[in-house]
């Protein structure tokens, strides 16, 4: 079987089209964020997730996507698959056979795809979390394609994070950074499936998506940020706002087991300049299915995009 991280741009130019230039490249970065030298300790997996995440199949969620971009609101399509899997550690890849190294992970693919005026956008992002919740997530990996060209970036959990990228931009070109180890936004999806309640919260370091990051073209580093833990009538929302950024990243999702994402919302400026206003991404679910979908690669399954509203 087979997925935001991004690219690393770190020029200082918002929402930036393909005829515009960035500045300031930069071979290597090294932050100085707090390395976590301890691993927490293995969770126990209780029996409800051993019967929804270990039953053979993915469960695949479409949504009705509003995206903000240039400064303008874009309607698409976005859709999260979610699967478990074993991994290789050192190879740091999904395993082709059973061994008693191999670690289980839940994987997350998220794509989007929505159109910007005559050219399209197609967004994929995978994240790897290990099942236990005792480490951050062992790889991210971003790519980004439209007519322009195409964007590419992976994070892989060593002794440090480190990430390496390539673009179409002169000016992010190819990338090799390294990173001291905080907490990943774009392992928080895969973090609220598995056990939401140990959640980070209050003040907090954090590593934005790697999406959110090459797409405005901001600097790949942990960010000041407060994140909170709210639930109503059923449905938890964890928020996470970053002054700096001017940005509020908001996920809801069933309080009950299995923790469905339904909902999310992501506000922050979007535009040119001081012309730039806040503009608010959101993504409402359309359907969700639990099936062994690499299985169902002929024509005749066809029908199972019109089940998820595709």
């Amino acid at each position: 079987m087979e997925v935001s991280i991004v690219l690393l741009a770190f020029g200082s130019t918002l929402f930036t089209s393909c005829q515009e230039k960035l500045t300031e490249h930069k071979e290597e970065l090294v932050a100085v964020d707090t390395t976590e030298k301890v691993d927490r300790p293995k969770k126990a997996l209780s029996k409800d997730f051993k019967d929804y995440w270990y039953a053979g199949d993915a469960e695949i969620t479409s949504y009705t996507l509003a995206q903000a971009r240039y400064g303008e609101m874009r309607t698409g399509n976005a859709v999260k698959i979610f699967v478990t899997e074993p991994f290789l550690k050192d190879k740091q890849v999904k395993a082709d056979g059973n061994d008693a190294d191999n670690i289980p992970v839940l994987k997350l693919n998220a794509t989007k795809n929505y159109l910007t005026g005559i050219y399209p956008y197609s967004i994929m992002t995978s994240s790897f979390y290990p099942v236990h919740d005792n480490v951050h997530a062992l790889k991210v990996a971003f790519s980004s394609q439209e007519w322009c060209g195409q964007v590419y970036a992976q994070l892989n959990n060593r002794e440090q994070f480190e990430i390496r990228s390539h673009s179409y931009f002169e000016t992010e070109a190819d990338e090799y950074i390294k990173l001291n180890k905080t907490h990943l936004e774009d392992e928080v999806w895969n973090r609220i499936r598995i056990d939401p309640a140990a959640l980070p919260i209050g003040d907090i370091q954090i590593i934005p998506s790697l999406e959110f990051i090459r797409l405005m073209h901001k600097e790949l580093k942990s960010y000041n940020a407060t994140a909170s833990l709210t639930t109503t009538d059923g449905l938890s929302n964890y928020a996470i706002s970053y002054p700096e950024l001017e940005r509020t990243l908001t996920i809801s999702f069933t309080e009950a087991f299995p923790h469905s994402i339904e909902t999310w919302s992501d506000s922050y400026k979007n535009g040119y300049g001081p012309n730039a206003e806040t503009l608010t991404s959101t993504a409402t679910k359309i359907e969700r299915l639990k099936t062994a979908y690499w299985k169902q690669n002929g024509n005749k399954d066809l029908y199972l995009r019109d089940s998820l509203g595709l």
